[in-house]
Parts: C-alpha cells; structure tokens; sequence
C-alpha cells in the first residue's frame, strides 16, 4: 500500500520519543503518532494514518518509526 507523505524515519532513532513524535507530525500532517514501549503488544493492522514510535526504557526512541 502506497501512504501520501514521508513514510519512515531513520534519524530519530536515540531521540527522545516525545520529540521524535512531534518531529513525525510536524513532517507527515496526515499521520497520529502513538509511543510504546519497547515489548508491548499493538494490533496489526496497516493504517496509512499511524506511527508506532517504539521507545526504550528511557523513553528514547528504539527503532525507526515508520508509517504503518
């Protein structure tokens, strides 16, 4: 599936996830942003309006969040 807008972003890796959320809707306005922690459980579904931003312990982002 084809989403509008920027899709993934790799440069906010280690940025606090607070940040990198708002830095995601600033650059995507089509696009919610949700923080997880690392290891907990979120549905599966594709949704071209989402972005899971997977955070560590301490609340830094983990792995790229992408569009999905």
């Amino acid at each position: 599936m084809l989403c509008a807008g920027k899709g993934s972003w790799p440069e906010l890796v280690g940025v606090d996830g607070e940040e990198a959320a708002a830095v995601i809707i600033a650059e995507n306005r089509g696009v919610t942003t949700r923080i997880v922690e690392m290891g907990s459980f979120v549905i599966q579904d594709f949704r071209c309006d989402r972005v899971w931003v997977w955070v560590d312990k301490q609340g830094k982002v983990a792995r790229v969040p992408i569009v999905g």
